[in-house]
């Protein structure tokens, strides 16, 4: 059994109960509240091991308050909208969000992904004895992996939580070509849409970070029909 703590906010009492009773027969910890006021009132006093947060809430919307716990913590949060276009799906991840999930879904798909993102979220926290090996140099770049933060001379670089993961999985291949669907493997870990841009749209919100002309990069570098090689010492070539 998980035994892993699961909040769910969602102001649909029928979706409350049903992932209550499902998530709850597969082992995990669940709790369910019906707004972000609830949410912050239930987080003073316990904790939790992952968010699936509703997009569409009264008061404060799921954007809102996934920038508020990604601002404050590593919390892993899953989104839920009814509403599953592309732009909507970026956005939620780009404010942070680990994982997105269109209404209506399988209850069996979002227990893949809750399992997919606890593992992620896991891999990241490195045992002190190996914290040596969250240490990624590359040009005049540090990148920790147990932080999760990015510096460039010393000066911090802020990036989203899908941009930090990319990077990551980047400078843990280096001067290979990893083809998108490696990519949406390596970050999301389920069976993915073949038409899902959400790779591309995330490398270009990187290179305008990390390199000095997005417009010809020498980090993150298109290999044309293939994917993308990561070259650690900015070469072009």
């Amino acid at each position: 059994m998980d035994n892993k703590k699961i909040l769910v906010v969602d102001d649909d009492v029928g979706l409350r109960e049903l992932l209550q009773d499902y998530l709850s027969s597969q082992g995990y910890q669940v709790h369910t509240v019906a707004d972000g006021i609830a949410m912050e009132r239930h987080l003073q006093q316990e904790t939790a091991d992952l968010v699936i947060l509703d997009l569409m809430l009264p008061g404060e919307d799921g954007l809102a308050l996934a920038r508020k716990l990604k601002a404050r913590s590593r919390q892993p949060i899953i989104m839920l909208s009814a509403r599953g276009e592309d732009v909507d799906r970026i956005v939620g991840l780009e404010v942070g969000a680990d994982d997105y999930l269109a209404k209506p879904f399988n209850p069996r798909e979002l227990l893949a992904r809750i399992r997919a993102v606890l593992r992620r979220s896991g891999e990241t926290i490195a045992p002190v004895e190996e914290s040596s090996q969250a240490i990624h140099r590359f040009d005049s770049f540090l990148l920790n992996s147990e932080s999760r933060t990015l510096l460039k001379n010393g000066a911090e670089i802020k990036l989203t939580a899908q941009e930090f993961n990319l990077l990551n999985i980047f400078v843990e291949h280096p001067n290979r070509v990893l083809s998108r669907d490696f990519l949406m493997d390596a970050m999301k870990g389920y069976e993915r849409d073949p038409f899902d841009r959400s790779i591309d749209v995330t490398v270009t919100r990187l290179r305008r970070k990390i390199e000095d002309d997005p417009a010809s990069p020498v980090y993150v570098r298109t290999v044309w029909s293939k994917g993308y090689l990561f070259s650690p010492g900015g070469s072009t070539a």
